[in-house]
């Protein structure tokens, strides 16, 4: 039986030393590293303590989702001053915008909020930007498309053509009707034209109201359209052109808000978004910052999911790259 030598011993020991001192300068690390992320994120809610503009960014579908609603809600409890809303959509489904828009102008009755247009604000993105006090946007933005529309791929003829059937059983004619796998009766198209009539009529009486418009510039601007800013603001849609800057400036000239103060970013817990490959994509090439390919994969997890919106539509361009 072999036995340890004295320096072998020592040597041991040494190594142990060594492995152990490792160990304890990557926890170290990583404690380091904790505690300034718990230090930026309490300087993060420090900065949202302390009177400033909050920005808010409405981008992409619009769905209304629960977290863009308590984000909005929060600001409204918050030490914010004004509220500068940042639009970029093609717009999503009718209630989601509704929703943000009524959550805007609750919010509007206690802040002053201004809507810039980045890139558009079509259908329900134009609903948002009307939650605002006033709208600020680009000569080359697009905005409007007022109208309401539904959407459901019809498979009757394909099934047909090979030979397949499929039988259902339903209370009423009109039950779950149209389903795309059989022809839409008349009866059909009368309900689903209903309720885009419907829809269609709410979304123009808050056009008209919040852009102070006859019936004559309503109908002129409410034929499902896009236009540029700079048509836009000859129709009223919008207020003036520009952007950040050109809102800070109404906000400071018709609000009365202090010059000068910080514009802060209010976003949304990432926790509990789901999951899918462009949006894995797009946060690596965030963090690596290859800002192109990150845009790409948004773009792309928009487009996928405009797949998932149901019911009635406030959006420009179903189904294209936005």
């Amino acid at each position: 039986m072999s036995q340890t030598t004295p320096v072998e011993t020592v040597l041991d020991r040494r190594q142990l030393r060594r492995k152990l001192t490792r160990w304890r300068l990557a926890a170290l690390a990583l404690a380091v590293v904790a505690l300034l992320v718990a230090a930026g994120r309490f300087a993060g809610d420090a900065g949202h303590l302390a009177p400033h503009i909050a920005r808010l960014e409405i981008n992409g579908l619009i769905t209304g989702d629960r977290d863009t609603l308590k984000l909005i809600k929060s600001i409204d409890e918050s030490s914010a001053t004004a509220v500068l809303v940042q639009v970029s959509s093609p717009g999503g489904t009718v209630t989601g915008s509704e929703h943000i828009y009524d959550e805007l102008r609750r919010l509007a009755q206690k802040k002053p909020v201004v809507a810039v247009v980045d890139t558009m604000a079509a259908s329900g993105g134009y609903i948002v930007a009307l939650g605002a006090d006033h709208i600020v946007a680009d000569g080359n933005s697009l905005i409007g498309s007022i109208g309401v529309l539904f959407q459901i791929p019809n498979v009757a003829k394909l099934l047909d053509t090979i030979g397949v059937k499929v039988e259902t059983i339903k209370s009423s004619p009109l039950k779950a009707a149209p389903n795309g796998l059989e022809p839409t009766s008349d009866a059909a198209k009368a309900a689903v034209d209903a309720l885009v009539a419907d829809s269609y009529s709410w979304f123009k009486s808050v056009v008209k109201e919040r852009r102070g418009l006859d019936d004559a510039q309503l109908a002129a601007v409410s034929d499902g359209r896009v236009f540029t800013g700079r048509q836009g603001k000859d129709l009223k849609l919008i207020d003036e052109f520009g952007g950040e800057r050109e809102a800070l400036a109404w906000l400071e000239r018709e609000r009365g808000i202090a010059k000068g103060l910080p514009v802060k970013e209010w976003k949304k817990n990432a926790v509990g978004k789901p999951f899918n490959l462009f949006s894995a994509a797009g946060a690596l090439l965030g963090a690596a910052g290859v800002e192109p390919l990150e845009r790409f994969a948004s773009q792309m997890e928009n487009v996928q999911g405009q797949a998932t919106l149901d019911g009635l539509l406030a959006i420009w361009h179903v189904g294209r790259d936005q």
